[in-house]
């Protein structure tokens, strides 16, 4: 074989150390692009989920409910007038509203079915309280008054947002031990691509040795074919992970019960991304780019340390 016939096959075209169509190349290709896709997919599952449990606090936290027992000999109707009362006459109390009939219906039909009529069951009612920069002192002072009304109580939801805060941060911490995963095998396919491709063109570095090419010079061609690889996977990843979330979303919109994309939307949000959000996802294609290129590096130049001409 005429090594230098094989650089330079045609003078205005030379042969790159690198081959570009071989079989290895394209599987790595293909295989960053799934590691790719499924990367954006974790991250922006964990941007959803953040989102949604952002919200949640939020929500409880601008909210707080009185409830009203019914006790034989009290009348229902009076007591929620009276609690109503005593919440707008707090500092820090935007608003007091207790819930009708029909509202507390629409609130337990989940759980007790269509057919239901709280006329037949002896259950709370609710007044719901906004809030408006009320402190703790006033909420205590709020529940000492609320003890003039038997069967009335206050509730803070202080350990519902407490476990939505676990859980949510649990959830975070999985997403990202997994994402991590991901990260450290797509290095380790570079490296393993990367060795197959430096065996398989061991003649070609051997002859640029000779001729007194540096080991830099080497690592460089590996480096900057290695990059394009990885920014054509990560761009086939990227997009296909984006295309992804607005099918699902699109598919939780049209196709869904209504139910069950409210559920849904209550777990991880109408599958939306802020702009922020959109670029923080895209820019995962250049960091495994960045990362499939410097492996890359490393690994030849490590190689060629080991090789004894």
């Amino acid at each position: 074989m005429n090594i230098l016939n094989f650089f330079q096959k045609d003078k205005n075209k030379p042969t790159n150390i690198v081959p570009v169509n071989s079989v290895t190349s394209r599987t790595l290709v293909l295989l960053i692009a799934i590691m790719t896709f499924l990367s954006c997919l974790t991250f922006g599952g964990l941007i959803l989920v953040k989102q949604s449990a952002t919200a949640w606090s939020n929500d409880i936290s601008r909210e707080i409910t009185i409830q009203v027992r019914p006790i034989e000999g009290e009348l229902m109707d009076a007591n929620l007038r009276l609690a109503e009362s005593i919440a707008q006459a707090t500092n820090g109390i935007a608003d007091a509203q207790a819930l009708s009939i029909e509202e507390s219906e629409n609130l337990l039909k989940p759980w007790l079915g269509d057919d239901l009529n709280l006329t037949e069951l002896n259950i709370p009612r609710l007044v719901v309280v906004k809030l408006a920069g009320a402190t703790k002192d006033d909420l205590e002072k709020l529940k000492t008054e609320l003890k003039v009304i038997k069967g009335a109580s206050l509730d803070t939801h202080d350990a519902w947002r407490t476990q939505l805060n676990n859980m949510a941060t649990t959830f975070i911490m999985s997403g990202s031990f997994i994402f991590i995963l991901i990260v450290v095998a797509t290095m380790l396919a570079v490296v393993f691509a990367t060795r197959g491709t430096m065996a398989s063109s061991r003649e070609i570095v051997d002859v640029l040795h000779f001729i007194g090419a540096s080991n830099k010079f080497v690592a460089n061609e590996f480096q900057n074919r290695f990059l394009i690889m990885g920014l054509k996977g990560g761009l086939i990843g990227g997009i296909g992970a984006m295309l992804f979330f607005m099918a699902l979303g699109l598919f939780s919109k049209f196709y869904l019960t209504s139910d069950s994309s409210e559920q849904l939307g209550v777990l991880f949000g109408t599958f939306s991304f802020s702009l922020f959000n959109i670029i923080a996802i895209l820019s995962l294609i250049p960091i495994i780019a960045f990362l499939t290129a410097i492996t890359s590096r490393f690994t030849v130049r490590r190689f060629l340390k080991q090789i004894a001409w």
